[in-house]
């Protein structure tokens, strides 16, 4: 198994937990091409603020996802650095691209202008 990182299977049952949950995974999928702020989430998803919010408080808590301000603005990436992001690539990996939502919120000239 050479090249290939052990995981521990707590932090891989965390790691899937979080990853089980269907709009956080979009988020992680969206975050793999795009930086985005809470405000673009609520459009994409929805969803209220506050309930954005959690769902990246989650994937900051075991920090999956890392913040840079912009001005005003917090914007959310992925940890590319995250000990355990080989597993999360792995996973992303599979799953179909979702710049469309993003090309949908530009159309609608919801893109980086918001809050």
């Amino acid at each position: 198994m050479e090249g290939i990182s052990i995981i521990d299977l707590q932090r891989a049952s965390q790691i899937l937990k979080l990853l089980g949950d269907k709009t956080r995974l979009t988020m992680m999928k969206l975050l793999q091409s795009h930086d985005c702020c809470v405000c673009e989430f609520v459009e994409i998803f929805k969803m209220s603020q506050p309930a954005i919010s959690q769902h990246l408080r989650k994937l900051r808590d075991i920090e999956l996802v890392k913040e840079t301000r912009k001005g005003q603005w917090i914007f959310y990436s992925i940890n590319e650095g995250h000990e355990d992001y080989p597993l999360i690539q792995s996973i992303l990996e599979h799953l179909p691209e979702q710049d469309g939502l993003v090309t949908e919120l530009e159309a609608q000239g919801l893109r980086i202008s918001c809050c």
